[in-house]
């Protein structure tokens, strides 16, 4: 008989739906204020390159990378990539995207905690990433026969929930980097108040693509746990 995993109906379904939802409405929301253009006329490196001034950062590089929303801030080299659609774009969308970057410079240049500790679990969580599932069923299948492998099992859930860590842990950079956007906004003046709203809106939609992120690892890890987390202790039985 076929096997229906009500635990993904349940748990995790749900948690997709919304990454979904979050990610046609960044999209849609950017698409809209990326037709109200600022009265300053500052394109998007433009307001990048003043964010950073004002925190005094003038060795990072600004550069234009293809896609759209492709971008992001690599702190290996020190570059802003901005992408075609807010590089060069005078829109009020295309302002607090790049701003948005700029702040996760400025955390790198004023040693933010968090992002040092995001920093610090890259290289773990993507070695967990990896071993999870494979442990996971390696430990399913030796378990019958030895009985300790079903350690296994657990070390995979283990490893699977150091990516839901790195989720928590990008929520409050990414929210922080946002923060900084809007404050270097306003001081700044690159945006008047009604256009400043539209920059707010487009980060605020870009916000929920990371609580989304969050929320579809944390119902994985749940799914995991309810499927496999007592498989040692019913073989025992």
């Amino acid at each position: 008989m076929l096997y229906f995993d009500w635990t993904y109906i349940y748990l995790v379904l749900p948690c997709v739906i919304f990454a979904m939802w979050a990610s046609a409405n960044v999209n849609s929301t950017f698409k809209k204020y990326s037709n109200q253009y600022s009265s300053r006329g500052l394109t998007g490196a433009e307001a990048a390159q003043q964010v950073l001034a004002a925190n005094g950062i003038h060795d990072v590089r600004i550069e234009r990378i293809s896609g759209s929303l492709t971008d992001h801030y690599d702190p290996r080299t020190n570059v802003i990539r901005l992408s075609d659609s807010v590089y060069d774009n005078t829109s009020t969308g295309a302002i607090g995207v790049a701003c948005h970057e700029a702040g996760h410079a400025v955390q790198y240049a004023q040693q933010y905690f968090p992002i040092k500790i995001r920093t610090a679990i890259i290289p773990i969580t993507n070695i967990g990433s990896k071993l999870a599932m494979p442990l996971i069923l390696l430990g399913l299948l030796f378990g019958a026969l030895v009985h300790y492998s079903y350690a296994m099992v657990y070390a995979g859930i283990a490893c699977f929930g150091l990516s839901l860590v790195f989720q928590l842990v990008t929520l409050p950079v990414e929210f922080d980097a946002s923060h900084r956007a809007i404050v270097a906004i306003e001081k700044g003046g690159l945006l008047t108040d009604n256009e400043l709203n539209g920059a707010k809106k487009t980060l605020r939609a870009a916000a929920m693509t990371y609580v989304a992120a969050t929320a579809v690892a944390l119902a994985q890890l749940l799914r995991l746990l309810v499927i496999f987390g007592g498989v040692g202790r019913r073989n025992d039985d």
